[in-house]
């Protein structure tokens, strides 16, 4: 399964950091951005979260929020939480049903070996629910940078 531009965001519900639980309901109303990383604290994801971090002042003066979503344990994800004092929330999605539904859950290969996994990309969510913006097979560098002047086009 796979979510394009306009199409309604796919329902969710999952645990998160700092004792929170996430949900596309919660959020009804407001833009979001929603994105997946494969693995906390590692160094890709860790820059990642980090910038969406550092442009939290923007992002706020925007009127948007941050869920970021990994297949990681509760656990990790709250100790990559504190060691990098991110504020927003970081849900774990365990049995990566949101990701698939989100179409970021997908065959990967290294050193010839296929694994599944998850595809780090970013969905910029409408006040109404609807994918306005999908980045996929994400490069860190500059990523949140497109996600702000995405946000701006669309008036977030």
């Amino acid at each position: 399964m796979s979510v394009s531009e306009g199409d309604p965001a796919p329902d969710f519900s999952l645990p998160a950091s700092g004792g929170r639980t996430v949900s596309l309901g919660a959020m009804k109303g407001r833009p979001f951005i929603l994105y997946f990383y494969p693995k906390a604290d590692t160094p890709g994801c860790t820059k990642e979260a980090c910038a969406f971090e550092e442009a939290g002042t923007t992002l706020g003066k925007m009127g948007l929020n941050v869920i970021g979503v990994s297949p990681d344990k509760l656990k990790p994800i709250e100790k990559f939480a504190e060691k990098y004092k991110l504020t927003f929330p970081l849900a774990s999605d365990e049995t990566h049903a949101v990701a698939e539904a989100y179409g970021s859950w997908v065959e990967k290969s290294m050193y010839g070996r296929k694994y599944m996994g998850i595809d780090r990309s970013t969905f910029l969510i409408d006040a109404e629910g609807k994918i306005a913006k999908a980045w996929r097979k994400v490069s860190v560098t500059g990523h949140v940078d497109a996600v702000l002047k995405a946000a701006q086009e669309i008036g977030a």
